[in-house]
């Protein structure tokens, strides 16, 4: 499991606004509500949807419709929600390379800041590098050994993805080796293209990947973060296999367009955090490889301003563009 920095925060459901700004949401929800995923089916981003959905739909009293439109990254799906009525009803479910991408590229087509409140950052989990079943290679030694003498590809969730930087930060700037970089429009693509032998490695977030390890379908190789994880305890990490302080995250978050009612925001916010308490669904989220995060709307934007400066300064070292 990732650091407990990625605890759930204690005490984060969200006050609620003054009556004025109530008044702004009166009455919702009172029809469907749809979570925009910007990757496709079984990525972290759709996991947590899944997890979510049922749960939000028994709270709110309506339909929690899961839509996945992956592409460019997570940008296409950032840009449709941004266009979206400021209503409540059309909310973006994304990864950490919601953060990522605005520093990869002008063409992003979004600001994280204003064009969307940040309604929760729900759950954190490591990346994760694993090899296809035919690589002659058991340890992440003999891909950097090996790539020198032949050429590798790696896939991943798009460009941008933290997954995607990591494994970057990784090959080229650390073991200077070159792996090409394949995008694909969510972990699972990358992942079956890795089970046909179509690419070499893949570099995903962890949860996507847990039953196919365990099925032996992918050779796991290196998990990104600072210790082992109780789900794969023989998995090593990049740091103990050479790389000290190497650590990288992929998050979650729930995002809604520009200038929704402040209560609405409020009260998506208190209902993530309330989910997030209950203990059945905190064993989801073990089972799966995530860490619960959690916090007010002012903690949750904070944590997002956070990582857009740490993840522009991650672009800017490894001199990565949007491809």
């Amino acid at each position: 499991m990732i650091q407990r920095r990625h605890a759930l925060i204690a005490g984060t459901a969200a006050c609620i606004a003054p009556h004025a700004a109530w008044s702004q949401g009166a009455g919702w929800p009172n029809k469907p509500i749809k979570l925009v995923v910007a990757f496709a089916p079984g990525g972290p981003a759709d996991i947590i949807a899944r997890f979510l959905s049922q749960r939000l739909s028994d709270r709110l009293k309506q339909s929690v419709i899961v839509e996945n439109r992956g592409g460019a990254g997570g940008n296409v799906a950032a840009q449709a929600v941004a266009r979206a009525e400021p209503d409540g009803y059309t909310l973006l479910v994304s990864t950490s390379a919601f953060a990522v991408n605005p520093a990869l590229s002008r063409k992003a087509g979004y600001d994280p800041i204003k064009d969307f409140a940040t309604a929760g950052i729900v759950a954190g989990t490591p990346n994760l590098l694993v090899a296809a079943p035919a690589l002659p290679v058991q340890t992440l030694a003999d891909v950097f050994k090996l790539a020198k003498t032949q050429n590798l590809s790696f896939g991943t969730a798009g460009g941008g993805t933290t997954p995607h930087l990591s494994a970057e930060y990784l090959f080229k700037s650390l073991a200077k080796v070159n792996i090409v970089h394949a995008p694909y429009t969510g972990a699972s693509p990358a992942l079956s293209a890795v089970m046909g032998n179509q690419i070499q490695l893949a570099s995903v977030a962890l949860p996507a990947a847990i039953a196919l390890v365990k099925a032996d379908k992918v050779k796991p190789l290196a998990v990104t973060s600072a210790k082992r994880v109780a789900a794969m305890p023989n998995v090593p990490t990049v740091a103990e296999l050479g790389f000290p302080g190497f650590s990288f995250a992929t998050w979650v978050g729930v995002f809604a367009p520009a200038k929704t009612p402040t209560a609405i925001v409020n009260r998506i916010n208190s209902e993530l955090n309330l989910i997030l308490f209950i203990p059945e669904f905190q064993q989801q989220l073990d089972q799966a490889g995530f860490s619960p995060i959690g916090g007010s709307v002012n903690k949750s934007t904070d944590y997002l301003k956070a990582e857009l400066l740490k993840y522009a300064k991650v672009v800017k070292e490894t001199g990565i563009t949007a491809e």
